[in-house]
């Protein structure tokens, strides 16, 4: 029995332990706590439970009804299923749905009904709901129920077209013509969108009646819906509405709201209407109106249609319209781009009338140049030219045009700049129309307000062709008082002096000239005064301004010129006397810098001595002639770096004392050089010695 007790007791222990492990279980200790290698984020468990989510699951087994008992039994349940979800969340419409449309299938409309109006009493707003529901009754054969939805629903939302379209097509289908009509007036009275109002207009022309086609540009008055209307009328013969719908739309529209689109039509329908000059009326009044860039559509059915129906005549008008709009664009777009206007005046000068012409260079004219620089004047100036020269030649208005020269003088700033050729037409255009004190006047004003070269000259020679020697000789010396410089002017003056045969007054003139402390050309006004005592046989005069003026130069061509005069002399001395300049040219120049000019000097001296000279004279010039040699020198860059050598050519003439011990060494060069190619020889010819040793 003991025995027995310690068993229970040890037993009993063992079942308490047992059931102590059952209720505290052990946690396992991990030993490694590093961290695993694949990581998995919370991402990546939730899309991995949503994929499971979505494997297929069994069907739930068919369940069979045998008797009202069980029907019910599933009906409460079902029923009880849908509240409860309704009862979670009331805003879930598609939980709605599903209850109604279940209790639809049991032919429960009642109850369906009720469903529907508790959803509306959630969410009156969602369209869907009221869609469904309609369907409903009109699925059930509940017409009228039906209309009370409808009525309902576009009262609650009058803006939902989808309910309008419903109600009216259900009313059509039922053949409630009068019906579906009171709700199109109904729906039109809230000013829809245009494609409820093509709807109605369809239906009135499925039923003929074309009278009661609502008026649909009253409340949508865009193009396009004018172009229906009009095309609406014409469709149904009325050709004098539809010309009266097109006439209403250009006036509704006016001039600030004009679309090519509206006068196509307008002129297509004309066209059909063999109403061809009304067609060119239609399109030249837009052409007229419209912007180049909105009218090319225009343009182009212009151009179809008179190649159709116009002559040759009809096709350049489009064609000088259409470059006309062009060129109005471009001056719009920037007034002071005169290559434009250019281009627009000579086309308007090729077509239109007098008073257009003037109007555009009337424009052109007003857009004066902002900035008072002559650069941004020279364009400009010659729109004032061509509109003078259009006046007289075209118009032939000569006191038009002498009123545009006076205003274009009177605008130019004359003391900061002037045009001399504005001045020069004004007074050439006095001249044609014979005014000659007009003309005297304005070049004395030209010369008077802003003097130029240019206009002096052409003063001049106006009064050259009148032959009024004594006003030129009054303008020459006021030309030479402005610009004593100018060494041409100088010519000229004793040019004509010289015609006139007062030599005195024109030797005079030349002395004045010559003696001016600054000349543009002095070199063209000495070869002048020596040319015109040539002319006078004056040769001492002549040897006598040479040596004046190589006192002042002493160049080349100076001394080769009167060496050549002293040829030309045709006297007994005049060899001599030739050579005699060149020797002393040859002194002169041996301290000159330029070689090249003493090496040209020389050169002159030889032929001069090749055609005239003896044996001793060529010979003794050929030893006067210099050595060309090539010569090296250092190049250095612009910022001091070396830059290389150069080769250059350089002279070394036999006189020049300090370039004997060059001419010496060169000399010395050449001997040594020829000795070196005589020694190469004989090494290569051995028996070549030989034999010459032995000779």
């Amino acid at each position: 029995r003991g025995e027995g007790a310690g068993l229970a007791r040890r037993g009993g222990k063992m079942a308490s332990t047992a059931a102590g492990k059952q209720r505290i279980p052990k946690v396992a200790k991990v030993k490694n706590k590093a961290p695993a290698e694949v990581q998995i984020t919370a991402e990546q468990l939730l899309r991995e439970a949503k994929e499971r989510e979505l494997e297929l699951l069994p069907p739930p087994p068919q369940q069979k009804i045998t008797d009202v008992e069980e029907l019910n039994d599933y009906k409460l349940r079902k029923r009880k299923t849908f509240e409860d979800n309704i009862r979670k969340n009331r805003t879930v419409i598609s939980n709605w749905i599903k209850y109604a449309q279940w209790e639809e299938s049991l032919k429960e409309i009642q109850r369906a009904r009720s469903i529907y109006e508790r959803a509306l009493d959630v969410d009156y707003r969602n369209v869907t709901l009221w869609l469904k529901y309609a369907e409903m009754e009109m699925k059930n054969r509940q017409v009228n129920h039906a209309r009370n939805i409808w009525d309902r629903a576009i009262t609650t939302l009058p803006r939902v077209n989808q309910f309008w379209y419903k109600y009216t097509y259900m009313e059509e289908m039922l053949g409630n013509v009068a019906g579906s009509r009171q709700v199109f007036e109904r729906w039109m009275e809230w000013q829809p969108e245009e494609q409820a109002w093509h709807s109605y207009i369809n239906f009135e022309l499925r039923y003929k009646e074309v009278d009661r086609a609502p008026l649909l540009v009253i409340v949508h008055p865009d193009v396009k819906n004018w172009i229906k209307y009009a095309r609406f009328e014409e469709k149904h013969s009325y050709f004098a509405h539809a010309r009266k719908v097109y006439e209403r739309a250009v006036e509704f529209f006016g001039e600030e709201h004009m679309d090519e689109h509206l006068y196509v039509a307008f002129a297509k329908f004309e066209e059909n209407q063999k109403e061809f000059e009304r067609v060119r009326v239609i399109y030249k009044y837009a052409l007229d109106r419209i912007p180049k860039q909105e009218a090319q559509n225009l343009f182009k059915n212009y151009t179809i249609f008179e190649k159709k129906f116009g002559d040759r005549r009809g096709i350049e008008d489009i064609i000088v319209s259409k470059r006309r709009f062009q060129y109005e664009e471009e001056v719009k777009a920037n007034p002071h781009n005169y290559d434009a206007w250019f281009d627009y005046l000579r086309l308007v000068e090729s077509d239109a009338d007098a008073e257009t012409v003037r109007e555009v260079y009337e424009r052109a004219i007003a857009n004066v140049p902002p900035i008072q620089e002559k650069r941004h004047w020279k364009r400009y100036i010659y729109l004032w030219i061509n509109y003078a020269l259009y006046e007289e030649l075209e118009a032939k208005a000569s006191k038009r045009t002498r009123q545009v020269y006076q205003a274009c003088v009177e605008l130019i700033p004359h003391k900061k700049f002037t045009f001399a050729k504005i001045w020069l037409l004004y007074a050439q255009f006095e001249i044609r129309q014979k005014s000659l004190p007009l003309a005297r006047r304005a070049l004395g004003a030209s010369i008077g307000k802003c003097p130029k070269n240019k206009l002096f000259k052409g003063y001049i020679e106006l009064e050259l062709q009148l032959r009024e020697f004594d006003r030129c000789r009054k303008l020459y010396e006021k030309f030479l008082e402005f610009a004593p410089e100018n060494c041409t002017s100088w010519i000229k003056f004793a040019e004509l002096e010289t015609i006139l045969g007062d030599i005195d007054r024109a030797r005079a003139i030349y002395e004045l000239a010559i003696g001016q402390p600054r000349l543009d050309m002095p070199e063209v006004l000495w070869k002048s005064y020596i040319d015109f005592e040539i002319e006078q046989e004056e040769y001492e005069k002549t040897r006598n301004l040479y040596r004046r003026l190589l006192q002042r130069t002493q160049h080349v061509k100076v001394w080769i010129s009167f060496a050549q005069f002293e040829l030309s002399a045709g006297r007994e001395e005049s060899l001599s006397r030739c050579r005699q300049i060149y020797e002393e040219a040859n002194k002169a120049m041996r301290n000159c810098e330029e070689k090249e000019e003493r090496v040209m000097l020389l050169e002159s001296w030889r032929n001069f001595e090749e055609e005239f000279g003896t044996d001793t004279t060529k010979e003794r010039i050929d030893k006067l002639m210099p050595e060309k040699i090539k010569k090296r020198r250092k190049l250095q860059a612009e910022d001091g770096s070396d830059a290389g050598w150069e080769e250059y050519y350089d002279y070394i003439f036999p006189e020049d004392t300090a370039n004997q011990p060059n001419l010496k060494l060169l000399a010395m060069a050449k001997l040594w050089k020829k000795q070196q190619q005589e020694s190469e020889a004989a090494e290569m010819d051995p028996d070549k010695d030989i034999d010459e040793s032995q000779s």
